[in-house]
């Protein structure tokens, strides 16, 4: 596959937005592909169109506070209250620029489109957290928020992409994972999609988003510490990801697709009703270390897992797609290894998990269903998706 063509263009308050291109052999294919020629032509002319769009000062930023029961940095955006909800679709933001609807967007046509949020819950300065924070102290909210537009296409959803739009998806989380674990101060970039008015989506249009945090986030420094403990106790030699990945594939039991780079299955100890985690055979930290061909199954074996998920019910399954890269940190980085953590609250056809007190209050989870059953359901949605990946 050629390579994907980027081009930035800078919005009327002065944020940053990128063009990403499908790459220029890839035909049509459902996902708003192109030819050589029209990739090309899109790619040349982009960074004409100019937001029209009035000179304004960006949204206010935030602020970090430090939480000293629980050693935690706290984000507080007040400004995101008068955020942009659910508006229709002659309004969407994400949508190509018209004269009735000058969005976020001034191409009138584009492929994948990054750029920094309007309303960040962090940046847009970047610098580095006080060593020794305690009770009161209080900072900017430093760090990145970037939403990721899949397609032009206002209706939809990821897996209803084609495999050429997926990949420069794929393309662009990575090649903007480089770019932000590059800014002064960044520790953990954190690509992500949150999917279904259940979860909390503010707009229909298919999109995800990319959080670059000044810290390593709670969840993450969970997953690091365990990692590194791991990687210490087997003299650096193995990883505790790596070591998972190989026990689910020999016992087999949890798998649900298996490539020739990639592997998925249900985690033993799944605390969703439906968890799936997408994991190289690579040890790799993050997506920008990925090589082509591994980019190429990734976007196949990712859009077979997401058709497989809204194959399970009549209706689309709302979801969180969770890409867990290692911290930026020397200490912790070596024993980090990239992988996704697909989660969804939806138990039942017409029932959804809600965390209440055991799982809110304690982060003591209780999970509705078994890993087994659910990747045994999984692996027979294949035949209502109509795609073709490898299943056990």
């Amino acid at each position: 596959m050629r390579a994907h063509s980027i081009s930035q263009a800078t919005l009327a308050d002065g944020r940053e937005l990128y063009y990403f291109d499908d790459a220029a052999d890839g035909a049509a294919d459902g996902g708003s592909g192109g030819t050589d020629a029209a990739a090309q032509r899109r790619g040349s002319r982009r960074p004409g169109f100019a937001d029209l769009r009035a000179p304004g000062a960006r949204s206010a930023a935030g602020e970090l506070r430090f939480d000293a029961l629980t050693g935690e940095w706290v984000a507080i955006a007040a400004h995101r209250q008068s955020r942009t909800h659910l508006p229709p679709a002659d309004e969407c933001p994400l949508c190509p620029s018209t004269p009735e609807n000058p969005s976020e967007i001034p191409a009138p046509d584009y492929d994948v489109v990054v750029f920094e949020n309007r309303f960040p819950s962090l940046g847009p300065d970047v610098g580095r957290l006080p060593a020794r924070p305690a009770w009161g102290t209080s900072v900017p909210a430093y760090g990145r928020c970037e939403v990721v537009s899949f397609t032009q296409d206002h209706t939809g959803s990821f897996s209803g992409l084609g495999e050429v739009r997926a990949r420069t998806v794929v393309e662009a989380w990575a090649a903007r994972t480089a770019a932000l674990s590059a800014l002064p101060g960044i520790r953990q970039v954190f690509p992500f999609e949150n999917r279904g008015a259940q979860i909390g989506v503010t707009l229909h249009h298919p999109h995800g988003q990319i959080y670059a945090y000044p810290y390593v986030p709670p969840r993450a420094a969970v997953l690091a510490a365990a990692a590194r403990k791991y990687y210490d106790d087997a003299g650096g030699r193995d990883t505790l990801t790596g070591s998972l990945l190989r026990a689910e594939r020999t016992d087999g039991s949890r798998m649900v697709l298996e490539g020739r780079h990639f592997s998925a299955y249900v985690p033993f100890a799944a605390r969703w009703p439906l968890e799936v985690h997408l994991v190289p055979h690579r040890q790799v930290a993050d997506l920008a270390g990925l090589d082509d061909g591994e980019k190429d199954e990734l976007a196949r074996l990712y859009l077979d897992l997401l058709r497989r998920l809204d194959a399970l019910y009549p209706t689309p399954t709302p979801y969180i797609a969770a890409w867990q890269q290692a911290p930026l940190d020397k200490l912790l980085r070596p024993a980090g290894y990239l992988h996704l953590q697909l989660t969804s609250p939806r138990r039942a056809a017409d029932k959804l998990k809600y965390l209440a007190g055991s799982e809110a209050a304690m982060g003591a989870f209780i999970n509705d269903t078994t890993p087994e059953a659910v990747a045994e359901r999984l692996r027979g949605a294949a035949d209502t998706t109509g795609t073709e990946g490898s299943t056990r």
